[in-house]
C-alpha cells in the first residue's frame, strides 16, 4: 500500500467510498501509453470530510470546482483525486493566451496534410482522463465557451472543422479558483452549474502538523510548534486585513524548511520564504516582526530537524 491509500485508511475515509472508487480503477483501466501521466502526488491530501465529498460527486459523473483562500490544499486534493482513481491527468493553467484553440486543438501541417494537432481538453476526453483547471475564473470569454459545452450534461466537445466527440465515461474535470487574484473575475451562472462546488477549509494546526511531518519526519516538537503557530498567525492577520496573503505561502515555507535542512539558519530561510514575498515595505516589517516571535535569531537548523 502507498502512502497516498495509507493516509486515506489512517483518516477513516468511508470504506464503501474506496471499494467504489476500486470498482471504478477496475472499470476503466488505463492504456499503457498513458500510464506516464498517472502522477504519484508527492503529498496526500489531508481532509476527510472534504475528500468524500470530492470523490463521491466524481463517482456520479458530476465535475468539482473548488474554491477558498490561499494555501487551502486544492491542487494538492485535485492531484490526490486524480492518483485515486488511477486516471492520466492533463493540469490545464489558465492565462492571457488561453483560448478554444489551445484548449481542444489547432490545425497544424504534417506528413503532407492539414492534421488536427490536439489540445489537453480534447486528449482529457478522449483517453478518460481527469482535467484540472488551474484558476478556472481567470479564463477568457473564448475558453468559457469550450468548458460551457466540455462540461456540459451530453458530454459532447465539438471540434470546429472536424467530428464531434463523445467524452469517455471516465472523463472528469477538476476546477480550482482562489479569491481575489489579479486577473480573476466572477465566474458566470452558466459555468457554475456545471460544477458541484467544494469550499476548501483553511488548514488548521492538525492539519499543518500532518502535512509537515509527512514531508518532514524528523522535525522536532518544538519547531514544529513554532513554525505551524507561524503559519496559523499569519493566517489570523490576512483574515482579520492586516496583512495581504502574499506572504501566507504554504509552498513559500515548505521550500524555506527545505534550505533549513540543506543548513541555512532558520531566520534566514523564513525570510525567503515567507518575508520576502511581501513587497510593501510596511508589510513586510509587520511580518518580520510576526517571525522574530516565533523564530529566534539565535536558532539553527538543529532547533528544527533532529532526534529528540
Amino acid at each position: 500500500m502507498d502512502h497516498i491509500f495509507k493516509s486515506l485508511k489512517e483518516q477513516n475515509v468511508n470504506p464503501g467510498l474506496l471499494e467504489a472508487i476500486a470498482q471504478f480503477r477496475e472499470k476503466y483501466p488505463v492504456e499503457e501509453n498513458l500510464k506516464r501521466r498517472i502522477n504519484v502526488p508527492v503529498l496526500p491530501y489531508y481532509g476527510r470530510d472534504t475528500f468524500e465529498m470530492a470523490a463521491a460527486a466524481l463517482l456520479q459523473g458530476e465535475n468539482i470546482l473548488l474554491t477558498g483562500t490561499k494555501a487551502t490544499g486544492k491542487n494538492i486534493l485535485a492531484e490526490n483525486l486524480a492518483y485515486v482513481f488511477g486516471r492520466p491527468s492533463w493540469n490545464i493553467s489558465f492565462h492571457v493566451n488561453m483560448d478554444s484553440s489551445a484548449l481542444i486543438g489547432t490545425d497544424t501541417f504534417r506528413d503532407n496534410e492539414v492534421q488536427l494537432r490536439t489540445g489537453p481538453v480534447y486528449d482529457c476526453a478522449v483517453a478518460g482522463g481527469f482535467g484540472i483547471f488551474d484558476e478556472v475564473n481567470m479564463a477568457k470569454n473564448d475558453a468559457v465557451s469550450v468548458l460551457h459545452a466540455t462540461l456540459d450534461y451530453r458530454r459532447i466537445l465539438d471540434v470546429p472543422g472536424y467530428d464531434k466527440i463523445e467524452l469517455h465515461e471516465a472523463a472528469r474535470f477538476i476546477g480550482t479558483m482562489n479569491y481575489g487574484y489579479a486577473g480573476t473575475r466572477e465566474l458566470n451562472e452558466a459555468l457554475v452549474s456545471r460544477f458541484l462546488v467544494i469550499e476548501m477549509p483553511a488548514p488548521t494546526e492538525k492539519t499543518l502538523t500532518y502535512i509537515l511531518t509527512n514531508l518532514f519526519p524528523d522535525f522536532k516538537k518544538e519547531g514544529l510548534k513554532q513554525i505551524s503557530g507561524l503559519f496559523l498567525d499569519l493566517q489570523t492577520k490576512a483574515n482579520n486585513n492586516e496583512i495581504s496573503t502574499k506572504p501566507l505561502d504554504l509552498r513559500g515555507l515548505i521550500g524555506a524548511l527545505k534550505t533549513v535542512r540543506a543548513g541555512l539558519a532558520p531566520r534566514r530561510a523564513i525570510r525567503m520564504g515567507i518575508v520576502n514575498k511581501s513587497f510593501d515595505l510596511f508589510e513586510r516589517e509587520l511580518v518580520e516582526d510576526i517571525v522574530m516571535t516565533r523564530i529566534p535569531e539565535s536558532w539553527t537548523p538543529a532547533e528544527i530537524f533532529g532526534a529528540e
